[in-house]
């Protein structure tokens, strides 16, 4: 029946086991974006709840390796775990797939203890979703910055306002980079298109300014706004 809807073969086939808050936000991206999804899940409820808004969704027990082999996962190109509050399944879970030959494997999980055993087990990518929110949620509690995503290697992204020592100048004139390790790529403007950063452009009043660099020095450069 699956071989019917799905192109397992193909680059873009995926499968999101867990269909709680999280596993289930990231199977209707998924499908918002295109793609066909499978969903799993071993309570009803779930299953019944996405029925009719993914691809196709099984009620099964993800830990069992011939229950998901019966399914085809060992064709699918991308699984995502989103199992986070039962360790022992989730742990399973994934071992399952690896064993099923499952090239991309996500998964969340809920400490460092517990990434640290999927690593091992055989996830490809581990998820921190909470600790990710935590952080980027203090980041934008001081009011110094209005976006912010942080990257494993202590690499970040922000939007922030625009320090008073570049208004009306342009970014050659400024010269942030130098002064403060910080590169803008862009500014956004109230009302008006994003604008990429090139040395010419002119910082105004009420821009915001898309930086990157290091999380401790986007924190220091927000601070001056």
């Amino acid at each position: 029946m699956l071989d019917k809807l799905f192109s397992t073969k193909h680059s873009d086939s995926f499968a999101v086991i867990g269909l709680g808050r999280f596993g289930s936000a990231v199977a209707e991206s998924l499908i918002a974006l295109g793609h066909d999804v499978l969903g799993i899940d071993q309570d009803e409820e779930h299953v019944q709840r996405w029925s009719d808004r993914l691809t196709h969704v099984v009620q099964t027990d993800s830990t069992n390796i011939d229950a998901l082999r019966q399914l085809g996962l060992g064709d699918f190109q991308h699984v995502v775990v989103g199992i986070g509050s039962d360790l022992e399944a989730s742990v399973l879970t994934v071992l399952a797939l690896h064993e099923l030959g499952v090239k991309d494997i996500w998964a969340k999980a809920m400490s460092n203890r517990h990434g640290h055993i999927l690593e091992r087990t055989g996830a490809d990518h581990v998820v921190y979703p909470e600790a990710a929110m935590g952080s980027r949620v203090a980041h934008l509690v001081t009011g110094k910055m209005f976006e912010f995503i942080e990257f494993d290697d202590g690499f970040a992204l922000a939007t922030t306002g625009a320090p008073p020592e570049t208004i009306g100048k342009t970014l050659a004139e400024s010269d942030i980079r130098a002064k403060y390790d910080v590169t803008v790529i862009g500014i956004k403007r109230p009302r008006s298109d994003f604008v990429y950063a090139v040395p010419e452009t002119v910082v105004n009043q009420g821009d915001q300014l898309v930086i990157a660099g290091a999380t401790p020095l986007l924190e220091h450069f927000a601070g001056l706004t």
